[in-house]
């Protein structure tokens, strides 16, 4: 994602996150296609019972819970970028959802799909994303 829009926030503007904890989180959100195929492929693990004993969370070896457990993480991780999408704003957050997650800047959006926004507006929507984001992560 073209990062010539986060140049540094005033103070002053309700979304400003120190410019570190931007890209913590920009990063954090660049991670959600490896959560989304690792969640996928325990999909397919737990139709496989031999597979499962390869995941060892413990050292107890209950591969059943331990498939639900990492599960459970990854959707926890994807469902905190979604939901902070979702209430940035529910028309454009799909966009915004995209574009954090697979580092794609508003031109390359639009190409695909009409943004049913400007490209100000994106940006200042993305400012209030990794804002909200920010306060999910904590």
């Amino acid at each position: 994602m073209d990062t010539a829009f986060h140049r540094e926030l005033s103070k002053s503007n309700p979304y400003y996150i120190p410019r570190d904890r931007y890209y913590e989180l920009k990063h954090f959100c660049l991670q959600y296609p490896i959560w989304k195929k690792a969640y996928e492929s325990l999909n397919s693990l737990s139709v496989r019972p031999y597979d499962l004993e390869r995941i060892h969370k413990s050292g107890i070896s209950d591969p059943t819970t331990n498939c639900a457990e990492a599960k459970a993480h990854f959707s926890s991780l994807m469902k905190m970028v979604w939901d902070a999408a979702e209430e940035t704003d529910k028309v454009v957050g799909q966009y915004i959802l995209d574009g954090v997650t697979k580092g794609m800047s508003y031109d390359t959006l639009n190409a695909d799909s009409p943004v049913p926004c400007s490209r100000v507006e994106y940006y200042a929507l993305c400012r209030k994303f990794f804002w909200i984001l920010s306060g999910k992560r904590g």
